[in-house]
């Protein structure tokens, strides 16, 4: 089940006449109320009458609805608030009464804030119903007392509400409310760039999955900035207004995005995900140490690299299943820093070819942001995770059946604590972030199990196709 909330209106006629009639395609059938604010009296009185003409009077409930409006003290030009309440297609076959419907209605706006006891002079609102798998609320922003109710944040409230009812009535489908982690989608115009110059992603898209991958090897931000520029990235640094020697953030683009007059599209952290920033990268890396260059390996310290993550990674899964409840703080870290694991990992395998690693570190990577682009303070557990993910990178390319085979025992280790976060999300009541998680354990599962290949062939880079017929031209009239 969802709500819609739709756009706010200044006509309660209006939309009772679309309500009570046929509809655009002859899909209303049955119309009738459900639902009234408390003190409103019986539903057959407020129902509109059918005249001599054969149709419906609506001026009598208009008047009703309207009236607080006509009192109130400097009542607001949009006072008529909309909403529907929707099933899933797999919850339709369901048999839902009227009286169940109404129950519904009023819990999900009583949550909200709509829907007052009688002794309160709240809103007015009415829920009818013309079809099976939805109703409709309809309600006026101005209180009977005189004041304004402007419902602010309604969609993210309605939806949470409609979550703890569609829970209470056991329906399939349950919408949680957002969980403010993801990161900024491409805006519409670089979307359209992309597609006109045959890119397989937006600039943002490609520079935030380089930038993280500078950011699961970097220990400082020098070394971070050092392998930006060794990727092709260009860095251009901002420096404070008072101390020029302080550097305060940065910006990335790709050599070949440039505008129309050939200067470079930078991003700034912040820009690509809102935990990129400066100051979040620092106090994510916390006090680490550079690392002196990479040494020369071969296939047993690579081996041997592999072994030491697995045991390292199992010993964060506890740790994250233990505080779970007592310290979610320090289980943030270790989350966080396991993403980092496993991103070094996915191009230790796989490289820049994008195959089941690199996407299970992507899902796994949003499983593990914090809300609101929050960074925790680094633990010693998360250091340990960050050193052992610059170890990874720093062993090269895995090639050999041996090689392989150690990786693979690492990609089992990160399922299960990939598990360990989703109990932990489960524990918070940041749902999309727990189906984030147990889609990353079952795609590393699927990996470990050899059921796909662990070094995947070159994606082959196709030009996104156009949006609209003809490029989005209009037809001249009659043609």
């Amino acid at each position: 089940m969802i709500t819609r909330v739709h756009r706010r209106g200044s006509r309660v006629g209006g939309l009772l006449r679309y309500l009570w009639g046929p509809g655009k395609a002859e899909e209303h059938t049955n119309p009738r109320l459900v639902a009234a604010w408390d003190g409103a009296g019986s539903l057959t009185d407020l129902e509109p009458k059918v005249v001599t003409t054969g149709k419906r009077d609506f001026r009598a409930l208009t008047a009703l609805l309207e009236q607080p409006v006509r009192a109130g003290y400097r009542p607001p030009k949009k006072f008529v608030w909309h909403a529907s309440m929707r099933l899933a297609p797999e919850d339709r076959h369901r048999t839902i009464s009227d009286s169940t419907w109404a129950n519904m209605a009023v819990q999900m706006l009583t949550e909200v804030g709509i829907a007052t006891a009688g002794t309160d002079a709240g809103l007015r609102w009415i829920a009818m119903r013309h079809a099976d798998d939805h109703v409709h609320i309809v309600a006026t922003l101005v209180r009977e007392d005189g004041r304004t109710n402007w419902v602010r944040n309604d969609y993210p409230r309605c939806v949470k509400a409609t979550y703890n009812v569609a829970r209470r009535y056991n329906l399939h489908r349950r919408v949680p409310p957002a969980d403010r982690i993801a990161h900024r989608r491409p805006h519409p115009v670089e979307v359209s760039k992309a597609r006109r110059t045959g890119r397989a992603q937006t600039p943002r898209d490609e520079l935030r999955r380089r930038v993280r991958r500078a950011v699961a090897v970097a220990g400082t931000e020098e070394e971070f900035f050092a392998r930006l520029r060794e990727d092709g990235v260009l860095v251009r640094l901002r420096h404070s207004s008072t101390d020029p020697e302080e550097v305060t953030g940065y910006a990335v683009a790709l050599p070949g995005a440039r505008t129309a007059g050939g200067q470079p599209v930078y991003f700034g952290g912040g820009r690509l995900a809102p935990d990129m920033t400066l100051p979040k990268l620092r106090l994510r890396w916390g006090s680490s140490t550079p690392l002196s260059g990479a040494p020369t390996v071969g296939r047993a310290e690579r081996m041997e690299a592999m072994r030491r993550a697995s045991k390292v990674v199992t010993a964060a899964a506890g740790d994250i299943r233990r505080d779970a409840r007592a310290a979610p703080g320090r289980a943030q870290a270790t989350a966080v820093a396991a993403a980092d694991l496993l991103t070094s990992l996915a191009y230790a395998v796989e490289g820049d070819r994008r195959g089941p690693l690199h996407r299970a570190a992507e899902v796994f990577d949003r499983a593990a942001r914090d809300l609101y682009g929050r960074v925790r303070q680094s633990t010693s557990r998360s250091q340990e995770m960050r050193a052992t993910s610059r170890l990874v990178a720093l062993m090269g390319h895995i090639s050999g059946n041996d090689d392989a085979i150690a990786a693979l025992a690492l990609v089992m280790e990160l399922a299960r604590l990939a598990d360990a976060l989703e109990q932990l999300r489960q524990a918070q009541q940041r749902l999309h972030q727990a189906d984030a998680a147990r889609a990353a354990a079952d795609g590393l599962r699927v990996v470990a199990g050899g059921r796909q290949p662990v070094v995947t062939l070159p994606l082959t880079v196709t030009p996104t196709p156009v949006p609209t017929v003809g490029g989005g031209r209009r037809a001249a009239p009659g043609r």
